[in-house]
């Protein structure tokens, strides 16, 4: 995973961050993480600090004054990326909901051609494991949704476990991205569609988290549902930034 940087949002996330690093940074030696700490009242960005001396020049820490949204975070580390000069850039949960063992599968299909790799969860049927029926059916019927809408060729349009080139990263004018929430992750994807991007789904297992509270909240879930609309109309008017 050489010249590459994994990003970590975190909000409240104490229990799982200290895992996360050690089960990223010492799986991959190569391999840089920066954590977008959006002043986590639970003391997240100490625990990160304690480490950095361990993985010294490897891990970094960018504390934001407040909570900002989901979006926002990777926006601020993907600019972070490009700034620094990786070649590969990575997104992904601090709850384990993804697999760090997953990262090289990503990195892999990126390194041998693909712009943009995304850790599916429904590109070979449904593999999603301890969340209810009720949001199983939720987020796989906001994928299917989000295709319908779009007409992008993506089974998993909301997953948030991606690897972009920084060649393609760069072509965004990541100011212009509107979206905050997980709408934020539809949003990329549809963009670097619009580009041509070459983009491929890797198999992966998604697993709810064990530690800590979910983030998510029925804001956005609107956001994700009449912005896709919205985004949609826009593309066809010629008046979505890219």
């Amino acid at each position: 995973m050489e010249n590459s940087l994994v990003i970590i949002p975190t909000y409240n996330e104490k229990e799982n961050i200290a895992l996360m690093i050690d089960a990223v940074l010492s799986r991959y030696n190569s391999a840089h993480l920066v954590i977008i700490d959006d002043n986590s009242p639970d003391g997240t960005a100490a625990i990160v600090e304690e480490y950095q001396s361990q993985f010294q020049g490897r891990l970094f820490l960018e504390k934001r004054n407040s909570k900002q949204g989901l979006g926002t975070a990777y926006i601020h580390g993907f600019k972070w990326a490009l700034q620094k000069g990786y070649e590969y850039v990575f997104e992904m949960d601090a709850d384990f909901s993804h697999n760090p063992a997953d990262l090289i599968k990503l990195f892999n299909a990126c390194k041998n051609g693909a712009d943009m790799a995304i850790g599916s969860r429904y590109v070979k049927g449904v593999n999603v494991v301890n969340w209810p029926m009720s949001r199983v059916l939720l987020s796989y019927g906001a994928s299917k949704y989000v295709r319908w809408i779009t007409r992008m060729q993506i089974h998993d349009t909301t997953a948030g476990f991606v690897c972009y080139k920084s060649s393609l990263l760069s072509k965004f004018n990541l100011n212009k991205i509107k979206f905050v929430g997980y709408a934020f992750q539809i949003e990329m994807k549809f963009k670097a569609w619009l580009l041509k991007a070459h983009i491929t789904e890797i198999p992966v297992i998604f697993t709810d988290r064990s530690r800590g509270k979910s983030k998510m909240s029925g804001g956005i879930i609107n956001e994700a549902v009449f912005g896709v609309l919205k985004m949609k109309v826009s593309s066809l008017l010629g008046k979505l930034d890219i």
